[in-house]
């Protein structure tokens, strides 16, 4: 992998980078949350009894990273049994658990996916795009609308209908008398 026109890494807090030119540019927002994004997971793999190198790391290291990151969440999601369960908006406090929101880890996950392959893995191996995930991912989408009572349900598309008037199919071009077709 050649090392010409990629950034530098070295820089403090992740607002700017250097090239391979050295000139210094700003890194966008995105870009810098995928970057301290990498750095976590990075440093979660080496933190494992034993530590795990990146070329071994497979769809389960990133479940458990998920399930992991939960302790520091702050959505709550009622359980089963608690008697708010199902409702928007309770009108007191409960015991159930603060966890991450499915929307925070879904773009966690993009962003983890893509610099993957930007840190030279391959689209084939990417843990990150395992089917494993995107099943977790459902099913933690559902469980949270369920806990909150707001059904996730797929938006159908709507079809648009052509407008169709008895004057168009009677316009005829005079040069090949074929039917003039109207755009939308």
């Amino acid at each position: 992998m050649s090392t010409e026109g990629r950034k530098d890494s070295t820089t403090e807090a992740g607002s700017s980078s250097r090239t391979a030119a050295g000139t210094t540019t700003a890194l966008s927002r995105y870009e810098s949350q995928k970057r301290r994004d990498w750095n976590t997971f990075g440093q979660y793999l080496k933190n494992q009894t034993p530590p795990v190198p990146l070329s071994q790391c497979n769809c389960n290291h990133v479940l458990e990273f998920l399930r992991y990151l939960d302790q520091f969440g702050k959505t709550k999601v009622h359980l089963h049994g608690c008697v708010f369960f199902g409702q928007p908006d309770p009108p007191a406090p409960c015991t159930c658990p603060l966890r991450q929101a499915w929307g925070s880890l879904d773009a966690l996950i993009g962003r983890l996916r893509a610099a993957y392959e930007e840190h030279g893995g391959s689209p084939e191996t990417n843990p990150f795009g395992n089917g494993a995930i995107r099943v977790y991912l459902r099913e933690v989408k559902e469980c949270q609308a369920k806990a909150r009572g707001i059904p996730y349900k797929k938006k159908k598309r709507k079809r648009t209908q052509l407008k169709s008037n008895d004057d168009d199919n009677n316009n005829i071009n005079n040069n090949n008398k074929q039917p003039i077709k109207h755009l939308p």
